[in-house]
C-alpha cells in the first residue's frame, strides 16, 4: 500500500481492528458445542442459554453463522454513550471508554446490530462522540510542550491519528529547545569570561 512517509510508522485501521478482536465479550450460544481449542487457549463448552465470555473475533464468526447472540457491552448502551458525550464537552477527555471502543463499536454495529438496542441511535451518538474527542485531541496538540504531554484516556485509533503530526512536531520542538539552551549556555559563558 502506498502510504505517505509520515503514516508508514502508524497502524492501518484494519490492523488496529485486528488487535481489538482479542478483547472479550459475553455471548449466549444458540447451539450446544464442545470445547474449542485455539493457540491462545481453550474456549467452551457452549451450553445454551448459559452466557460465556469469548473473544470478539470468535463472537463475530459465531454470530455470522447464527450460533450465538452477542450480549451488548454496558458501555455501548444509549444512556452510557450519551453520558460520555455529555461529560466530554465541558472537560478534557477524562472518562474511561475501552481502549478499542471505536473498533469494537464498529465491528459490533456492523455484525450484531440486531443484538444492540437502538443501534442506529448509538451509531449517531458515537459519531458525535468521535468528532468531539477529535476536537479535544486537536486542542491538546495545540498546547504541546517539548517536555510533557498529558492527554488521558485516548483510544488507540485516536493515538494513531495524531501520532504522525505529534511525532514530527515534538521532534522539531525538542530541536528548538536544544538550540535555545545552547544559545543561553554560550551567552552565559561569554558573560563569565568578561568578568
Amino acid at each position: 500500500m502506498a502510504l505517505p512517509r509520515t503514516h508508514q510508522a502508524s497502524f492501518t485501521p484494519g490492523e488496529i481492528e485486528f488487535f481489538a478482536g482479542d478483547e472479550k465479550i459475553m455471548i449466549i450460544p444458540k447451539v450446544k458445542m464442545p470445547k474449542m481449542k485455539f493457540i491462545s487457549g481453550d474456549v467452551g463448552p457452549f451450553q445454551p442459554p448459559l452466557p460465556i465470555e469469548v473473544t470478539i473475533w470468535l463472537s463475530l464468526i459465531m454470530k455470522k453463522n447464527n450460533k450465538c447472540s452477542i450480549i451488548c457491552p454496558d458501555w455501548l448502551t444509549v444512556g452510557n454513550v450519551k453520558t460520555h458525550v455529555k461529560h466530554i464537552r465541558p472537560n478534557i477527555i477524562n472518562f474511561i471508554l475501552p481502549f478499542h471502543y471505536m473498533e469494537l463499536a464498529q465491528m459490533l454495529l456492523e455484525t450484531a446490530a440486531d443484538d444492540i438496542p437502538n443501534a442506529e441511535t448509538i451509531r449517531t451518538i458515537l459519531k458525535d462522540l468521535r468528532e468531539t474527542r477529535q476536537a479535544k485531541s486537536r486542542m491538546g496538540v495545540k498546547i504541546l510542550d517539548d517536555t510533557w504531554l498529558g492527554m488521558n484516556n485516548l483510544s488507540i485509533m485516536e493515538i494513531n491519528e495524531i501520532r504522525p503530526f505529534f511525532s514530527r512536531a515534538y521532534h522539531e520542538m525538542s530541536k528548538l529547545n536544544h538550540a535555545e539552551a545552547t544559545t543561553r549556555e554560550d551567552d552565559t559563558q561569554e558573560i563569565t569570561q568578561d568578568y
